[in-house]
């Protein structure tokens, strides 16, 4: 086993920003992704074509890795997925596997949610030295709950619900940290630098990006929207993100990407 970094789910929204990080730092990376490689990509790093839902390249993609973080993630197959992962990384040399999660998932009874909850526990029973941090939602996210809804003549809003969003680069520099560190167990949670209402977020989405629309509250029922409204997903103590939701905007802005 050498020290080379594997990166599950690498060309995805986080797990880009890990495989940055990681080889900012001169770390030795592997990105993992069911794409090919695109042509004239020249990064210093492996790539592993591989298909977790179909287990299509996943021994080979975990051989000979120190260290495995696992970003891919997908609401369908998370805990077939982690458990392939999981059982190939056993017979690949026992490789310390970070995870990320989200915070919060034992409170609010979601369906993403669940199977982030028994994918981390196949990680705590794999036999593996591993690392878990649960971070809160994204900026990119709360940004496309409002700018998918731009062709209707109104914005629709979950009343009553608040989030505590954090930028995504903060969350793989964590990682990043994390993965060039030792096993350290569940970590301490990673979350926004706010406590905000989807209301506000909204509103800051559509100013920033020079939309007016009516906002609309919804009320939405049941067990899991429940859990949202009682604040579970939030963590008001670990508030230790610094870009805000306003400074993200902004840079999107900048960027015409809103």
């Amino acid at each position: 086993m050498d020290s080379t970094i594997l990166v599950t789910g690498a060309t995805g929204t986080l797990g880009r920003r890990v495989v940055e990080r990681l080889l900012a730092d001169g770390a030795r990376v592997r990105v993992m992704s069911r794409r090919p490689r695109p042509e004239g990509d020249d990064r210093p790093y492996e790539w592993a074509p591989c298909d977790l839902a179909k287990e299509k390249g996943l021994d080979a993609a975990v051989q000979s890795v120190s260290t495995i973080v696992h970003c891919a993630t997908d609401g369908r197959n998370d805990v077939e997925g982690t458990r392939r992962l999981v059982k190939a990384a056993r017979g690949a040399g026992n490789p310390h596997l970070v995870y990320i999660s989200i915070v919060g998932i034992e409170k609010v009874p979601f369906f993403y949610y669940n199977a982030k909850l028994a994918a981390e526990r196949l990680v705590m029973d794999s036999g593996l030295p591993w690392t878990i941090l649960r971070a809160t939602q994204f900026h990119d996210l709360m940004a496309t709950m409002t700018t998918a809804q731009r062709r209707l003549p109104v914005v629709l809003v979950p009343s009553g619900l608040r989030f505590q969003p954090i930028e995504v680069t903060e969350v793989a520099e964590r990682l990043a940290e994390l993965a060039q560190g030792a096993p350290a167990g569940r970590v301490p949670d990673l979350a926004g630098p706010e406590v905000r209402h989807a209301r506000a977020l909204a509103d800051a989405t559509l100013r920033a990006a020079g939309r007016h629309r009516l906002l609309v509250p919804l009320r939405l029922p049941g067990k899991t929207f429940r859990g949202f409204r009682s604040g579970g997903h939030l963590a008001p103590d670990r508030a230790v993100g610094k870009v805000t939701y306003e400074q993200y905007l902004a840079a999107r802005a900048r960027a015409g990407r809103l």
